[in-house]
């Protein structure tokens, strides 16, 4: 019977082999995903220094004369001209200090190396996970912890009923409801921006890639979608309809707590982006046999821009 040193295996993965044993050298990491770089643009202005980003929105006003809802007649001995007023409101939101302490002994470096599993490398694949999943986490649910909203639950979208689960709609009505929140989208915006992104939940995805589009069954309604939306035909390029792990089960809208949300944006820094300053590292520090590295960042908020570009659509559950 093979014993097994407990600390050596949590710490170095050096550990005993017997004869007739054959093992696989292959590391075998955790199962994870990540999305956020997919779905939102990075506002790189921000720095290590910064506490706070902020951004501005501007509105105009202007009255017509003589008419003060008309266009601006003047006549040509006016002496009182109309002009242009500016209100510029300013939004701000915290930048958070991300940081986290990699250390092993000399010892244990040595050891895994000799075995061909080098713990320093795989404590920073760790450590680089941790990132990306609280970064995932950060973009798209915000923290409540830091009062601060993400890009599937901004308290200043709008949110759509949507009807019932796709599970029990028909392609049609797929298609209508998609439309449908594209549309109120646009409306919100004065007419000036479909969004050109559609974020659903896995299990909706799924429904899209497998239903057929029409009973000649030559498309499914994923594919058919990209197309065929006032999004396609209002802004030249496809619909981009994606998965997000974060929308199964997040509908808020009253009477449908436990279905799943969709979400139509426009994926560009001008109407929703995301403040990070990326990993940066201080020099290994030695204290005894143990060697320490620190990495560091920053991790914002979403900041939407133009709210009035996002809409949110929340299903009923399936019953």
């Amino acid at each position: 019977m093979q014993t097994f040193d407990k600390s050596t295996i949590d710490s170095t993965g050096a550990f005993l082999v017997g004869e007739l044993e054959r093992l696989d050298q292959t590391l075998n990491e955790p199962l994870y995903t990540y999305t956020w770089s997919r779905d939102i643009q990075l506002r790189e202005d921000v720095s290590i220094a910064d506490d706070i980003s902020s951004f501005t929105n501007t509105n105009f006003a202007a009255s017509g004369t003589p008419n003060p809802a008309g266009k601006n007649w003047i006549g040509k001995d006016s002496t009182a001209i109309a002009g242009t007023n500016l209100d510029i409101q300013k939004t701000g939101f915290p930048l958070q200090l991300w940081g986290m302490e990699l250390g092993w002994t000399v010892v244990e470096l040595a050891a895994a190396q000799q075995v061909g599993r080098p713990v320093d490398a795989q404590k920073y694949e760790a450590m680089q996970m941790k990132w990306n999943q609280d970064t995932d986490a950060q973009v798209y649910i915000g923290d409540s912890d830091l009062q601060v909203d993400g890009l599937t639950n901004l308290s200043v979208a709008k949110v759509e009923d949507s009807g019932t689960a796709w599970e029990s709609s028909t392609a049609d009505q797929i298609r209508e409801s998609i439309n449908f929140l594209l549309g109120r989208a646009w409306i919100n915006s004065g007419y000036s921006m479909v969004p050109t992104d559609l974020l659903v939940a896995p299990s909706d995805y799924a429904i899209l890639a497998s239903k057929i589009v029409s009973d000649a069954g030559n498309q499914s309604l994923l594919t058919y979608l990209e197309t065929n939306t006032i999004a396609y035909h209002n802004n030249g390029v496809p619909l981009r309809i994606k998965p997000v792990k974060w929308l199964e089960g997040a509908a808020k809208l009253k009477g449908k707590t436990g279905g799943n949300r969709m979400v139509a944006y426009t994926n560009d820094r001008k109407f929703v982006r995301f403040p990070m300053v990326p990993l940066r590292s201080i020099p290994i520090q030695y204290r005894g046999l143990y060697q320490l590295a620190t990495y560091y960042g920053k991790l914002g908020a979403v900041e939407p821009v133009y709210p009035e570009t996002i809409v949110y659509g929340d299903t009923s559950k399936a019953s």
